[in-house]
């Protein structure tokens, strides 16, 4: 079965860095875009990132631009999310997720995902 498992959050100061991971499996990985998600409290989920099935081909939030970055290794069935100059308002539960074939249908797949938070 699919699983997206998430990594690498923790507590950081602001201006500071994190490297989140998703590790998939149960799927064909490299056929796949891949998200970055996050969820603050009391607030929708936004779309943080996109990347390509290949990593030829990435998209970011406006309030990401410039700081994040989304790579994926298809070797390592693992997409990650460079997170730099964190700000406070970053602060939030990171998902990965796909949209991958599951018989005939699309499905949406979602880790469990891992909480970063930038305060001093």
């Amino acid at each position: 079965q699919v699983q997206l498992v998430e990594s690498g959050g923790g507590l950081v100061q602001p201006g500071g860095s994190l490297r989140l991971s998703c590790v998939a499996s149960g799927f064909t990985f490299r056929l796949y875009a891949m998200n970055w998600y996050r969820q603050a409290p009391d607030k929708e989920r936004e779309l943080v990132a996109t990347i390509s099935n290949t990593g030829g081909n990435t998209n970011y939030a406006d309030s990401v631009k410039g700081r994040f970055t989304i790579s994926r290794d298809n070797a390592k069935n693992t997409v990650y999310l460079q997170m730099n100059s964190l700000k406070a308002e970053d602060t939030a539960v990171y998902f990965c997720k796909t949209r991958a074939m599951a018989g005939l249908r699309l499905v949406d797949y979602w880790g469990q995902g891992t909480q970063v938070t930038v305060s001093p």
